[in-house]
């Protein structure tokens, strides 16, 4: 026998349909107080990575130089406002010239906010967090990291690869860390026709952090940082 849990919108109690009808204006509001809040902070960058990665870690320490290099180079930098890798991002970028931006999260355990923001700014969406890194981002970095890294990562990869957002460096920091998944983006996902060989060519990886400065530069030296018209209302529709 087959059961359809599924109640009809007729059989709901009607302070669960007021509910869900009013969830929309609190997200229709998390966008706009958002934009409104980070509509000056471009030229910009994200920064991903493990809410994890302790301190005194090699990682957190070259996350901390990209950062304050990119802020001395006049890129504010986003990070997820939280410890570990967010923490050093918005670190080395409170020590450098430029704004350093905190898109932070309630979650049950993990994050909390870290003191090195000049701007913060807290949502109760991941998905609407998630627009708001790519809209003002002219570059992706990205750390080493688990779940929620790879999720920005592969969301990034699938904005750009299906042209719903203009295509950005998208840098990998740590051939040991990344090499193993990229060589199996070829063997496996390349292999078996599930992505095309130009798709391998949004990502870049590098392990210096003046390397990764200069690949954002020489992304940018023919055409300057701000979107043309088509791309932003490529970004509108996001």
């Amino acid at each position: 026998m087959i059961y359809n849990a599924k109640l009809p919108t007729s059989q709901l109690p009607d302070a669960n349909i007021s509910k869900e009808a009013w969830r929309v204006f609190g997200i229709m509001s998390e966008f706009v107080t958002a934009t409104e809040r980070l509509s000056a902070i471009q030229p910009a960058v994200s920064i991903f990575g493990s809410a994890r990665t302790k301190t005194d870690h090699a990682y957190y320490h070259i996350t901390e130089e990209i950062a304050r290099l990119l802020s001395d180079a006049g890129f504010s930098v986003i990070s997820g406002g939280g410890p570990g890798i967010m923490e050093a991002a918005n670190k080395g970028a409170f020590y450098g010239k430029s704004p350093s931006v905190g898109l932070n999260i309630q979650l049950p355990h993990e994050q909390h906010t870290n003191a090195y923001q000049n701007i913060s700014h807290t949502f109760q969406h991941f998905f609407s967090r998630k627009v708001m890194f790519v809209k003002f981002a002219s570059a992706y970095v990205v750390m080493p990291g688990g779940f929620g890294t790879l999720d920005e990562l592969m969301e990034a990869l699938t904005l750009v690869q299906t042209g719903k957002t203009r295509r950005i460096p998208i840098i990998l920091v740590g051939s040991k860390f990344w090499g193993g998944m990229l060589e199996w983006f070829k063997s496996a996902l390349l292999a078996e026709g599930m992505i095309h060989a130009d798709d391998m060519d949004l990502i870049k990886l590098i392990d210096e952090p003046e390397a990764v400065v200069s690949a954002i530069f020489k992304h940018y030296e023919t055409r300057g940082f701000e979107p043309s018209a088509a791309e932003i209302e490529m970004q509108l529709n996001l």
